[in-house]
């Protein structure tokens, strides 16, 4: 048996002289002296590593020849076994006996077994041979055994074994290649994956069989890794393989350079899992989580404040740059106009009023296709129409001209939404207490990626939340206009005279208008009734009341009462009305006798402001407010000069919910100490300096100048 002594490179080729490739790592030759004799074995060889033991023997059983390899494996010398019966290096028991009977039959079967051999160290131990009888140069019959460790044998029987295993059954495709990246092997999670048997893979290129998909990363990533022996885990790799050529796939793919023992490189492996399904679920979760968090925001941005034009504003722009580039607010004419649960004509086109129109910045010419406060309709086609009368919304992934007819007003909005690059929509109702109140339109025009159903959803859970305060800030609305209507209606007739200047202010609240009010009436004996009072509560209910009261006033100062004994009549009044309280002060000026006679509900006491400028919070009896009862009214009489002022006010204009009211009614005495304009200025720099913008609270201001008749 002979060995080739030149060296193989790593895609097999070998150079003239036995050096090893260029490009590839150099092939160390190991040597060593055995029996005067300098050995060479070739590195990287499977028989190196189980260091193959070459014996010949006679007929007899004699040792003809002693190889090296006998020599490391045994350590037994050439000179010190060669003549001698090779039996006599067996132990003892029936494997030796075996040996020796398959001796004296020259010529025989092969036969192959695991013996114990004395070791030169005196030890026995297990070795494995392979022996069979070949003709010797003269025809004698010769014996060719060869021997190797059995502990060896079974170390590499069972990681060839665990290898096969684990490539043939694991779930990762693994694929290995040669030096010049041609399939050497390809597992069946390998061929399920690309669609392409065993066959059609080993000896080809890498590239010859994927011609038709892109994965030039994988070859790159394969090069680099042979040529530098830098493994690469876990490279995201993305393509349509051959088995599933119209969907995209993603795996996770690892390289590692394949050397034998002593570093002789055999190729390249690749393994690689598909995730595209875990890629989707996290985008899918990651997803979800966005949208959640959309919501959430909205949530707190939507409905600040009970403004309907704003909180059409705030709904516009949670959308915006989120999950649109452009979003408009319809409301429809009809539930701006009428009653709640106004219901949309089933034929026609249907009007809207766009109350919102916000985009991002590559998007705002498309605002001008919608006209914030310009009503319209959408009688070109039945999408948004249509949206209305079924309750349901409407995806639009790829606008045609039709349908960009479809979502604009006319044909000069569909030419603007054209220009902006409008390519996909959303049209989605607001909903609220089963009443379709309007629609929420959703565009894309930056964002490439069309809407899909997932956008659907969460837009019309956004349209859903959000319609909820739209009703509420139309509803009230309609009932602080109703509140504001049923106030102003009962604005008092200003006195006409010289004895008495008279001016007023009431500012309804920003949230709510309420039961604050303000009276003036025209007393026999030239005599002037001043009346300001605060029902509890808000909203229509409280003006109600507050008109009933200010009716019962106005019938009971006619009967001439003292401001206890009006007082003490309004109590009953109040007590049948219900649950309700309120506060009320009741002053009688008399110009001609120069005195007033004030009487106080629970109500904050009056400031009196003397020509000089000197002011005054009038100290008025202990007093209840109305609807409480058990405690009797008093009056109380201050005298007026020439030119005093007295200012009669609700808690609106001084208390503040972090200060005491104190404060408030010091810097009230403050502003009204300069008399020297007329009471309307002094109204606006009350109100200037309490309450420079829209207040929290109702406020009732009324003034009141006496002048002496000369």
């Amino acid at each position: 048996m002979t060995t080739d002594p030149t060296p193989e490179t790593p895609d097999g080729a070998a150079t003239q002289d036995g050096a090893p490739a260029p490009g590839h790592p150099a092939e160390e030759t190991s040597r060593h002296t055995t029996g005067g004799r300098e050995a060479v074995t070739l590195p990287g060889s499977l028989l190196d590593t189980l260091t193959i033991a070459g014996i010949v023997l006679d007929e007899a059983g004699r040792v003809l020849l002693w190889g090296s390899g006998a020599e490391r494996l045994f350590g037994h010398s050439a000179e010190a076994v060669t003549g001698r019966p090779v039996t006599q290096l067996l132990g003892p028991g029936r494997p030796r006996r075996l040996a020796e009977m398959w001796l004296r039959h020259p010529g025989g079967p092969d036969w192959s077994g695991s013996l114990p051999v004395r070791f030169a160290d005196g030890l026995l131990r297990r070795a494995e041979f392979r022996a069979q009888w070949t003709a010797g140069m003269g025809g004698d019959p010769r014996a060719l055994v060869i021997a190797a460790d059995t502990g060896t044998v079974r170390r590499l029987e069972t990681d060839l074994a665990l290898s096969a295993a684990i490539v043939d059954q694991s779930p990762l495709a693994i694929g290995l290649f040669d030096a010049k990246l041609h399939w050497v092997r390809a597992n069946a999670a390998l061929q399920e994956m690309v669609g392409v048997p065993a066959d059609r893979l080993i000896g080809h290129g890498f590239g010859e069989v994927m011609r038709e998909t892109d994965l030039s990363a994988i070859e790159e990533a394969l090069r680099h890794v042979l040529e530098t022996g830098e493994p690469l885990l876990g490279q995201s790799v993305t393509a349509r393989p051959p088995a599933d050529p119209a969907h995209e796939h993603v795996w996770s793919v690892s390289y590692y350079r394949v050397a034998v023992p002593r570093g002789r490189t055999c190729g390249v492996v690749g393994l690689a899992i598909d995730i595209t399904e875990r890629r989707n679920a996290v985008a899918g979760l990651a997803a979800a989580r966005s949208r959640l968090a959309l919501i959430a925001e909205a949530g707190a941005a939507i409905g600040t404040t009970l403004d309907l034009a704003t909180t059409a504003r705030e709904l516009a722009g949670a959308t915006v740059t989120r999950l649109a580039d452009l979003a408009t607010v319809d409301i429809l004419e009809a539930v701006l106009d009428e009653a709640p649960g106004a219901s949309v004509a089933r034929e026609g086109p249907a009007r809207f009023r766009t109350l919102a129109a916000t985009a991002c910045d590559g998007s705002r010419s498309g605002c001008a296709a919608y006209p914030v406060g310009r009503a319209g309709s959408y009688d070109a086609s039945p999408i948004v129409t249509g949206v209305v009368r079924t309750g349901k919304g409407r995806l639009l992934p790829r606008l045609g001209p039709d349908q960009l007819q479809g979502i604009a007003r006319d044909g000069e909005a569909a030419a603007i939404l054209a220009d902006t690059g409008v390519h996909s929509a959303l049209v989605v109702p607001l909903t609220a207490r089963g009443d379709v109140l309007g629609t929420l339109t959703l565009c894309r025009t930056r964002n490439r990626s069309p809407f899909d159903t997932d956008d659907l959803a969460l837009a019309t859970e956004l349209a859903a939340r959000a319609a909820i305060s739209v009703d509420n800030a139309r509803l009230y609305g309609r009932e602080r206009n109703t509140a504001l209507i049923l106030q102003r209606s009962m604005r008092p007739q200003l006195p006409e005279g010289d004895d008495i200047d008279v001016a007023l202010r009431y500012l309804p609240a920003i949230s709510e208008a309420g039961g604050d009010w303000c009276d003036v009436l025209r007393l026999p004996g030239g005599r002037i009734g001043l009346v300001v009072g605060d029902v509890m509560g808000k909203g229509v209910h409280a003006a109600a009341i507050m008109g009933q009261l200010r009716s019962t006033i106005r019938a009971l100062a006619r009967l001439d009462l003292t401001p206890d004994a009006l007082l003490g009549h309004l109590e009953d009044t109040v007590e049948s009305l219900g649950d309700t309280t309120a506060t009320c002060v009741y002053a009688i000026l008399d110009p001609v006798a120069g005195h007033c006679d004030i009487a106080s509900a629970g109500h904050l006491p009056p400031v009196l402001v003397q020509p000089d400028g000197t002011a005054e919070l009038l100290d008025l009896p202990n007093a209840v407010p109305l609807g409480v009862g058990g405690v009797p009214f008093t009056s109380h009489r201050r005298d007026l000069r020439d030119g005093a002022t007295i200012a009669l006010f609700t808690d609106g204009l001084v208390e503040e919910r972090d200060a005491p009211i104190d404060a408030g009614l010091n810097a009230m005495r403050d502003l009204l100490r300069d008399v020297s304009g007329s009471l309307e200025e002094t109204c606006d720099r009350v109100l200037h300096g309490l309450r420079p913008t829209t207040p929290t609270d109702d406020v009732a201001l009324l003034l009141a100048r006496n002048h002496r008749p000369r």
